[in-house]
């Protein structure tokens, strides 16, 4: 039996609701839950040695204290708190090969890195900037607490109180920071998470499908034949991914655009949004907004919250809204 929360005490959940991990393993499968609750235990406050790319800043205190400090001495500190909170709303038109004639318009609510625990002021900012907005399904790309371990019980708070101000039905995958422990209780307040599974989104009569893989940054339990079973090859197909780093996964599989975050756009960036540092195994053009990689289309959040220090520069915050489109004279999916 591998060591989980209740009999390590390594990934404590402060007072949130009791886990039922039987049925996380026998969701996930045996080998899925084992690695990643022993990644979990053992080596998710790790700087070096776990991942694709083997070194995790975010964990390395030092960096967190300087960096704070710097920004303080010189003034920039509150300035760059206040960019938190200001989103941009980013409209993305998709230009698919092939979509049904009832999907044409659909709207997908891109949230990515919501990090919310880390400063309670930007969950409040976040339901302000989405009032009014319209879509027809919202997905969160992982992240969902600040640290890469310790307590959910705060992100849990935070995020509950944000899902009532989301219109349309959510679907979410991991990120490197979450744990499967926060799966359970969002679940109850009835967001779907996709651990290497796939769902049908429908209307009209018509079928796209909607498919998601376990964080494939830190943990690496990204499951690309699970999720590609029972999925017609010819079908319309979404992917959530946390990071981008599995596109040529992606591509074999035939999905038509992969919807990502990880990466915050750089998150401290010079003027022109130029990212200081890519912390992700994947080409520098993936780092924020659209991209293609042949016939795979790929959009990167620059991320709704923030990670390391509460602080944004030549770097907005994100919130996303996708519109799909079939491409002229492409076949219906």
């Amino acid at each position: 039996m591998p060591p989980t929360p209740s009999n390590t005490g390594a990934t404590p959940q402060g007072s949130g609701p009791r886990i039922d991990h039987v049925a996380l393993r026998d969701r996930v499968g045996a080998f899925h839950y084992r690695m990643r609750i022993n990644l979990q235990t053992y080596h998710a406050r790790g700087v070096i040695g776990v991942g694709r790319t083997r070194f995790h800043p975010e964990n390395l205190w030092q960096i967190k204290f300087a960096l704070t400090l710097l920004l303080k001495l010189t003034g920039l500190y509150g300035i760059g708190r206040r960019n938190t909170k200001r989103f941009e709303v980013v409209e993305n038109e998709v230009q698919l090969r092939r979509l049904p004639d009832a999907f044409q318009g659909y709207r997908v609510l891109h949230l990515s890195d919501l990090h919310l625990d880390i400063d309670p002021g930007i969950t409040d900012a976040l339901i302000e900037a989405l009032r009014g907005l319209e879509y027809d399904v919202c997905v969160i790309t992982g992240d969902f607490r600040g640290e890469t371990w310790g307590d959910i019980g705060p992100a849990l708070h935070e995020t509950t109180r944000l899902l009532p101000h989301i219109t349309a039905p959510v679907y979410a995958i991991l990120g490197n920071h979450d744990f499967m422990e926060i799966v359970p209780p969002l679940e109850a307040q009835g967001v779907q998470f996709l651990l290497n599974e796939t769902a049908a989104l429908e209307k009209d009569g018509a079928t796209i499908y909607l498919s998601g893989v376990d964080d494939p940054h830190f943990y690496e339990l990204q499951n690309f034949e699970k999720i590609c079973e029972g999925v017609p090859i010819n079908a319309t197909k979404i992917l959530l991914s946390h990071s981008a780093e599995p596109y040529r996964a992606a591509l074999a599989c035939g999905f038509d655009i992969m919807l990502s975050g990880h990466t915050h756009g750089g998150q401290i960036c010079l003027p022109g949004r130029i990212p200081l540092i890519c912390n992700a195994d994947h080409p520098r053009y993936m780092m924020q907004g659209h991209w293609r990689f042949h016939e795979l289309l790929g959009y990167t959040s620059r991320g709704t919250g923030v990670c390391l220090v509460p602080v944004r520069f030549f770097c907005p915050p994100e919130i996303t809204l996708h519109r799909l489109h079939r491409r002229s004279g492409s076949r219906v999916g």
